[in-house]
């Protein structure tokens, strides 16, 4: 019997139906008082356990008394199948299977997220600050010493820095003559230019190391690390090319901004003992800068932080109208920074968690039904 079709019991019965002589129990005869007694049971039944006779239609399909014998199934999977519907609930698999599966598995995902979370929001451990301090300032020592050690071929860097000029205008760059002839358009322009090349540059990242160190712990060893490889790289490059500034060539038609408007940091190339000033390549102002920006990218959140990418554009602008860079210092300090990053790249996983795939958190407050 169709669960649609109006009950049986809402017709009165005729005088027909009662003198009648009872016919043999068949599939097609729906006036039969047996199936008008199942008919009701089933009815109030299907009332009962709407829901689930609609998800298990198919066998809900009883036309006659004889259908709880011919379909064993209806007992089962049907509770609206049989008058013993509450007991079809307790044997039907897709309830008793899925539904306290569902409430098992919901608790297991809900801990396993605050596991996550737990492990998320665990503070990190700080490196020792005297054996952080004492390791930055070994490091700082011997970048120097290395630059000095680098700095008696003047010669050899006075050709490479022509070979590099040359170069540039193979590869069609733009002239640094170009960018600084902006420049010199505003004397304040090139004061603040030449303050920012002179007082940014190590300030700003001892700064930015200061700040992952108390406020990221997580990223700081990371950051570090990747500082320090640049460092290294750098220095390789500066003992195996030493290479003058784009100021020192007087048939570029460049100007020296430090030495004529000021404030500089170089003195005379001949009595210089504190730097290395045929060093240009590669340019760690440039690369120091892009660190900072990558670094506060990475370790905040705020929808600001994209602003930082203006500290390495304002570098490069600055290093090459002042003189002190080539465009190539730039590009070359970039592919060793990527080369950094990409080889320690296993230290940057563990500075923060990795979600496990296909885990969705649920909060512990939202029941799974």
């Amino acid at each position: 019997m169709n669960l649609l079709q109006q009950p049986a019991w809402w017709r009165a019965p005729s005088p027909r139906d009662q003198t009648a002589p009872a016919a043999e129990p068949s599939q097609a005869d729906s006036t039969d008082p047996s199936a008008d007694t199942s008919a009701e049971a089933t009815d109030q039944t299907a009332d009962q356990f709407a829901p689930t006779a609609v998800a298990t239609a198919p066998s809900a399909e009883v036309t006659g008394p004889s259908a709880e014998a011919s379909n064993p199934t209806v007992e089962v999977t049907g509770p609206s199948a049989s008058p013993a519907g509450p007991s079809a609930e307790v044997s039907d698999p897709s309830v008793e299977v899925t539904g306290p599966s569902a409430e098992v598995a919901g608790p297991s995902v809900r801990a396993a997220g605050g596991a996550e979370n737990a492990q998320r929001k665990a503070p990190a451990r700080r490196p020792r600050p005297v054996r952080e301090l004492l390791l930055i300032a070994v490091l700082f020592g011997i970048y120097k010493m290395g630059r000095l050690a680098a700095s008696g071929r003047v010669d050899e860097a006075f050709r490479n820095a022509r070979d590099v000029w040359d170069l540039e205008r193979w590869l069609h760059l733009p002239s640094e003559v170009t960018v600084q002839h902006g420049l010199l358009h505003s004397e304040t322009l090139v004061r603040l230019a030449n303050c920012y090349y002179a007082y940014v540059h190590f300030p700003a990242t001892a700064a930015f190391l200061l700040f992952m160190y108390l406020r990221r712990p997580a990223y700081y060893r990371w950051v570090r690390w990747v500082v320090v490889a640049l460092t290294a790289a750098g220095l390789a490059l500066h003992l195996t090319v030493p290479l003058a500034p784009p100021r020192m060539l007087t048939f570029t038609g460049l100007v020296d901004t430090g030495s004529k408007y000021g404030p500089s940091v170089y003195g005379a190339p001949q009595t210089d003992t504190v730097a290395n000033q045929y060093a240009a390549m590669p340019s760690l102002h440039i690369g120091w800068a892009i660190i900072v920006a990558v670094g506060l990218i990475v370790a905040c959140r705020t929808r600001w932080r994209w602003l930082w990418l203006a500290h390495p554009v304002l570098t490069v602008l600055v290093v090459v109208s002042t003189a002190n860079h080539y465009w190539l210092d730039g590009i070359v300090v970039s592919v060793l920074l990527a080369i950094a990053l990409v080889a320690l790249r296993p230290l940057y996983r563990t500075a923060r968690p990795a979600r496990p795939p296909g885990l969705r958190t649920v909060p512990a407050a939202a029941p799974v039904r």
